[in-house]
């Protein structure tokens, strides 16, 4: 449930601690009160919640996109498959550990008449239709990422008007939040432009580049220590900033060794999905702090399981390229 929600939520809000905040308030109460261990509960929450960095829509896509000059619709595209690859990946490990410990999982419940079941699927078909609508414009090519986000955001005041929740209070709500996450983004792609041009002044991405081309590393070598890099830089920064700080030096390394910047942004924004389960400065474990009175050292601990999955996911992304440029190249072609 943690991690199903999460992708289908990750893929209307584009922002990972927002899918925490919002999936946990509704998974967390109700699975701990049917008797599913705690440190599960609250580890694949952890760990689901970082796909809001990677589905479609994402605002580190954005902002990836932005910094390195290359197609955001691409990203968007090329994020598809890696997410999907991560949910399976969520989902098998629970799975597996449900099989190994059948003591911590709670008794079946019997089962909804079918009727029932009907209904209350049903109330999640808006949110599809309206994830869909955002997906499925950007992927059939009637609109650009920008049109896209008009379309989801017209989608959510139509759906808000009639299921009775849209009044003024939540709409005055919802713009000033948007317009606080816009304010943020834009005053973040702003310092990243002066740090651009203040690099290109000093020369230092291209003496940079041309060390690390002299060092003779081949491709897997220096991804294996740029992986290094994040994961310390995500324990003491949040992605967006670590994408900003790092895409005027790591683009022209990235670009003489001959890398696709498409397959990068999906890889980048994967490790980084590690910091925001990783101590000190965990986004989403503090939020889960905030919302359990859990230790943060115990909330790290119930999530560690998922960051080891996404080390595999890094791997497999290296190893298996295609799973990100394989969509957005046929789409090109």
């Amino acid at each position: 449930v943690n991690v199903v929600s999460c992708g289908i939520f990750a893929a209307v809000s584009g922002s990972s601690a927002a899918t925490t905040a919002t999936i946990g308030r509704i998974t967390i109460p109700e699975l701990l009160e049917r008797g599913y261990d705690t440190r599960k509960t609250i580890g694949s929450l952890a760990g689901s919640s970082t796909l809001g960095f990677l589905i479609p829509p994402s605002i580190i896509l954005i902002v990836y996109g932005v910094a390195a000059d290359v197609s955001i619709t691409r990203l968007f595209i090329a994020g598809i498959v890696p997410g999907l690859m991560l949910i399976a990946l969520f989902i098998g490990y629970l799975m597996l550990w449900s099989l190994l410990h059948p003591e911590k999982v709670p008794e079946r419940e019997a089962a909804l008449p079918f009727g029932q079941r009907v209904i209350k699927t049903a109330r999640l078909f808006p949110i599809l239709l309206l994830m869909i609508a955002v997906i499925g414009s950007i992927y059939a090519g009637i609109a650009t990422a920008t049109e896209a986000a008009a379309v989801g955001v017209l989608g959510a005041l139509i759906l808000s008007w009639l299921t009775g929740s849209l009044d003024w209070s939540s709409f005055r709500e919802s713009v000033m939040g948007a317009m606080q996450t816009s304010c943020m983004v834009a005053l973040i792609l702003a310092g990243a432009a002066f740090l651009s041009v203040a690099m290109g002044f000093t020369g230092i991405p291209r003496e940079l580049a041309a060390w690390v081309g002299s060092l003779g590393l081949s491709q897997f070598e220096l991804l294996l220590a740029l992986t290094v890099l994040f994961i310390v830089l995500g324990c003491f920064l949040d992605g967006i900033s670590i994408v900003v700080l790092t895409a005027a030096v790591i683009m022209p390394i990235i670009t003489q060794a001959g890398i696709d910047p498409i397959w990068f942004g999906i890889y980048i924004v994967v490790v980084i999905e590690m910091s925001q389960i990783t101590p000190p400065v965990g986004i989403n474990l503090f939020i889960l702090q905030s919302m359990t009175g859990k230790d943060l050292l115990y909330i790290a601990g119930a999530a560690l399981p998922f960051f080891l999955l996404l080390v595999l996911a890094t791997i497999i992304l290296i190893l298996v390229p295609e799973i990100a440029t394989f969509l957005p190249d046929t789409i090109r072609n």
